[in-house]
């Protein structure tokens, strides 16, 4: 059996070791703090228990196949819900301190069609038209470019992608919020429809309109919820991928990827980024060998490999755990790149009922740009009053809450830059990001009116960007990786496998195909597909699961 070691037990590392077991590797995690999950934590505190990460469950189908590929399903792994409604948006009092009525998203595409309609007289057609295209685009996106491990040149000259060149080129040359202002005039219409760039760590000026599919996701396919959250979602990849045969090991810190150089000469073309295919040879070649790391005892291991595969933070990766002829990423490259928001999370447990606010809700502020240029101008701050997200899975689940209670996820998107500082239980964390608490916590009261939210708070935690650098090496504390800006994505995002080191892989957001749980487990089926020497660009035909020895 091949010797595969994965580092980092977040969504990707899980779902990496589990594929790769079930393909028939014998496979050791190595997980740094003291369970898995990685940013899909998971808080409990006085009878609450609070998700600390991903909240929207989108792409079913991704999910789906991704269970298929282990023998099993989604609908067998998960209590899935779908919500009604959606998700519901509350706007910023106007200059003549009214509140306006919220917008709520309801569940059902010809529900949101006539909830546009009644918004804005007309849009109901556009909008047709906007998710039609936004269908079209996720299917175009999933069968050739999700995937798609571009390491073929000629994949991407498909002749259906070739017929829709000029379509796919302008959606990719076009910035989302221009796209869409080209369609709505409602700023709250508009609001949300460029809001799904957030989730993909950009602002809506930045990301190209290729990514309008996501209103697919949300307003045509509607919302659903693992019950349990997504804290049973990281149990089920942990019990699938110990079932497969995976060791992991928690309180495992990896101190060094080894490396040496190649005993054999054999070619391994690529195409990445589209850049020329540059084959491993001779000396400038090098092999994966181990990897060195350090239990909670203080005590050193050595874990020989023939495969590595890293689902820790790229840049972590890069700069931490390889010397410096093994990189693939130079200083000068990281220096170019954008990263996601950072993030001020507040977990809430409030005594008695909040019926204002449904599952999801958003808090959108009037100034949009200026709210964006907080996070990612030149001069950046914590945005006040800030666009922010708020989770309460207590309407849809019992067991997240008391009786009498309701568990609130508060996510404020920020700077990403750890100086702002870390989070903490009750009011502990550093200063700036307990002032960003107070003022989300006065804004959902204001907004959604509940003016005793304050008082009716029972438990409080908080958590910074400082704690997303110590906790999960994040580069410069983002919360979820690069930005998918147009360099940033696709095949000009950073590739899952070493372009240095032979047998080294890279899983997770930081990597391709890109931020959130969906992505992750695509990202773990590009490393599959790397290490099978699968060159198509869609999803992997499921195979009989491989008999395992020992």
């Amino acid at each position: 059996m091949t010797r595969t070691v994965v580092i980092g037990g977040g969504i990707a590392g899980l779902a990496t070791a589990a594929l790769l077991a079930h393909e028939g590797h014998e496979v050791q995690l190595l997980e740094q703090r003291d369970h898995v999950g990685g940013r899909a934590g998971s808080l409990e505190r006085d009878g609450f228990r609070f998700d600390t990460g991903p909240s929207w469950y989108l792409m079913p189908g991704v999910f789906d196949h991704f269970f298929k590929l282990l023998g099993t399903s989604a609908a067998e792994q998960l209590d899935l819900r779908t919500l009604s409604p959606a998700y519901r948006v509350f706007s910023e009092p106007g200059h003549d301190g009214v509140t306006p009525d919220p917008l709520t998203v309801p569940l059902g595409s010809e529900q949101v069609l006539d909830t546009f309609e009644r918004v804005e007289p007309g849009s109901a057609k556009e909008l047709s038209a906007y998710l039609a295209s936004a269908r079209h685009t996720t299917d175009m996106a999933e069968r050739f470019f999700l995937y798609n491990p571009f390491t073929r040149l000629q994949e991407l000259l498909h002749p259906e992608v070739l017929r829709n060149l000029p379509r796919l080129a302008q959606l990719l040359l076009t910035p989302l919020d221009k796209y869409v202002s080209q369609r709505f005039q409602h700023p709250v219409l508009r609001q949300v429809l460029g809001y799904p760039a957030v989730f993909l760590g950009t602002n809506p000026s930045a990301a190209p309109a290729m990514y309008h599919l996501m209103s697919a996701l949300d307003l045509g396919d509607g919302v659903q919820y693992p019950m349990g959250g997504f804290r049973e979602l990281v149990e089920r990849l942990e019990a699938l991928a110990t079932d497969a045969g995976v060791r992991i090991h928690t309180g495992a810190e990896a101190l060094k990827i080894t490396t040496r150089e190649a005993t054999r000469t054999k070619k391994v073309g690529r195409f990445d980024g589209l850049k020329l295919p540059t084959p491993f040879t001779g000396k400038d070649s090098r092999e994966v060998t181990g990897v060195k790391w350090r239990d909670n005892s203080g005590a050193e291991h050595y874990s020989v490999a023939d495969q590595v595969v890293s689902g820790a933070d790229l840049h972590h990766t890069e700069t931490q755990l390889l010397g410096v002829r093994d990189r693939s990423y130079d200083r000068k490259y990281w220096q170019s790149r954008t990263s996601g928001p950072g993030a001020v999370l507040v977990m809430l447990g409030v005594k008695g009922t909040l019926p204002q606010m449904p599952h999801h809700s958003l808090f959108f502020t009037r100034d949009w740009e200026a709210n964006f240029a907080s996070i990612f101008g030149e001069e950046t701050r914590i945005p006040d009053p800030a666009s922010i997200y708020v989770c309460k899975p207590s309407a849809t689940d019992p067991g997240v809450a008391p009786q009498g209670h309701e568990n609130l996820f508060v996510l404020v998107p920020v700077p990403a830059d750890p100086t702002l500082g870390a989070g903490g239980p009750d009011g502990t964390g550093d200063a700036l990001i307990e002032q960003a608490a107070d003022a989300a916590i006065d804004q959902i009261a204001q907004w959604a009116g509940v003016p005793d939210l304050h008082e009716r708070i029972v438990v409080r935690h908080t958590i910074g960007p400082a704690d997303f650098a110590r906790d999960y090496n994040s580069w410069r504390g983002g919360m979820l990786g690069p930005a998918h800006t147009l360099r940033q994505s696709a095949m000009f995002r950073a590739q899952n496998a070493s372009k240095r080191v032979r047998g080294l892989y890279y899983a997770g957001a930081t990597t391709a195909p890109g931020v959130g749980v969906p992505m992750c487990l695509i990202s773990a089926e590009l490393v599959l597909k790397r290490i099978r020497g699968d060159h198509s660009p869609g999803p992997t035909t499921v195979r009989p699961v491989a008999s395992r020895i020992g």
